[in-house]
């Protein structure tokens, strides 16, 4: 008995490991050697390439292509026809297969429909690219970037919000109460 749902047109190749209670939808593939942690929602027509890594309650929304050099911490969320890129100077005639680059989205950041994210950059703890964003190098935890090239506009909290801070760098997220300090330009949640 599985442990985990895979509607009947997914395709789910040989050794992969799929975490219980992880739903797979309609028309999706999960190619070998993936790693897709517990509770995750794999929408419609993704594809998750060879040695991705996907932690722990995962939402990747529909036509996202999670390609080989991609990690994703728990928590993270994938907007719709969001893009990942693994080669940097991709040729049809070059074979650079040897030449993927690594992409670490860190836990709880979310991205934007359609946003595109240029191989080999980090992406922090809980930041959010906004819809259509073009990301060119590393985003700080809890940033908030838009635009093409992305450009950081602000911070947000765990809980989404943008924070506002005051002349003592203290935020409080509206919704969670969560308290955030800003020192030094790196933001910080305060326990």
């Amino acid at each position: 008995m599985s442990l985990f749902f895979a509607h009947e047109t997914a395709v789910i190749d040989e050794g992969c490991q799929i975490g219980e209670n992880t739903k797979i939808w309609h028309f999706s593939h999960i190619m070998p050697n993936s790693v897709i942690g517990k509770k995750c929602n794999i929408g419609q027509n993704v594809v998750i390439s060879p040695d991705v890594i996907l932690g722990n309650n995962v939402k990747v929304q529909n036509n996202v292509s999670i390609y080989t050099g991609v990690k994703c911490d728990d928590d993270v969320f994938l907007g719709p026809s969001m893009v990942f890129t693994n080669v940097i100077n991709p040729r049809s005639a070059v074979v650079r297969r040897t030449e993927y680059m690594q992409t670490l989205v860190k836990r709880g950041a979310s991205i934007g429909a359609n946003a595109t994210i240029v191989c080999g950059n980090t992406l922090g703890k809980y930041c959010f690219i906004g819809a259509g964003a073009v990301v060119i190098n590393d985003i700080p935890d809890y940033a908030l970037v838009v635009g093409n090239p992305s450009k950081q506009i602000g911070w947000v909290g765990e809980y989404g919000h943008r924070l506002e801070f005051n002349e003592e760098g203290i935020a409080i997220c509206p919704e969670s109460k969560q308290e955030y300090l800003l020192e030094n330009n790196v933001v910080t949640r305060v326990k």
